[in-house]
């Protein structure tokens, strides 16, 4: 791997191979069965269980007088895929990505979902290769740093029911449009409605981030 994304990531990885695993989307895995079929989704997994602990500990640390139920809403809307994909953009993650002809050509390279998932393996691999306390720096310079106090990762479902809801009673509603991909991949999406007008549509890995995501494109409208 290229040594100027370990110069961008800030990390000098022991074992090199691990940060080409995370950077390997399955689409590329899969036309390249030759190269042993290793993807960054194992990576993703470890990556996320990572970034909650390290994300849970920041907020702790940081506001000692928050309940358990706000600070479990602060760090849904911080490690969301929206915020995720928003940091790994700033770091042209996109552009280090192996990826299927396919995948690129329906634009992959700046799919949320692709992107989140492969912040969240770089997480993965920087633990692996350098222990707890590397992926925690890490963490905090690539991820909390920049959305910690950054207005547009606060819980837009939150904001954007306050925003609507503040001169009366409108009636907000979520729908769910469709769930597409495979089982590992799935993405779902979904739009919200403002006393039956459409004002925003959104996708994410799960429903509720699909929600947040349509949230977010409304507030954007507002």
């Amino acid at each position: 791997m290229d040594k100027k994304w370990e110069e961008i990531l800030g990390y000098r990885f022991r074992e090199p191979v691990l940060l080409q695993r995370a950077l390997t989307h399955s689409s590329y895995a899969n036309e390249h069965p030759e190269e042993g079929g290793a993807d960054n989704e194992r990576l993703e997994f470890l990556g996320d269980a990572v970034l909650e602990l390290a994300s849970s500990t920041y907020l702790y640390n940081r506001y000692p007088d928050k309940e358990e139920g706000e600070m479990t809403r602060l760090r849904a809307s911080m490690v969301c895929e929206p915020s995720l994909a928003f940091c790994a953009r700033r770091i042209d993650l996109g552009e280090a990505l192996r990826m299927g002809r396919g995948e690129e050509k329906s634009g992959g390279r700046e799919r949320d979902s692709i992107l989140s998932d492969a912040l969240e393996a770089v997480i993965g691999a920087v633990y692996l290769d350098g222990g707890f306390e590397s992926a925690r720096h890490f963490i905090d310079r690539h991820v909390l740093a920049v959305v910690a106090d950054h207005p547009a990762y606060s819980d837009a479902k939150t904001r954007f029911q306050e925003l609507v809801q503040a001169d009366g009673g409108a009636e907000i509603v979520y729908t769910l449009l469709s769930e597409e991909g495979p089982m590992h991949e799935r993405i779902f999406t979904a739009q919200v409605s403002v006393n039956g007008t459409v004002k925003g549509t959104g996708s994410g890995h799960n429903k509720k981030a699909a929600e947040q995501a349509a949230a977010a494109a409304a507030l954007k409208e507002v």
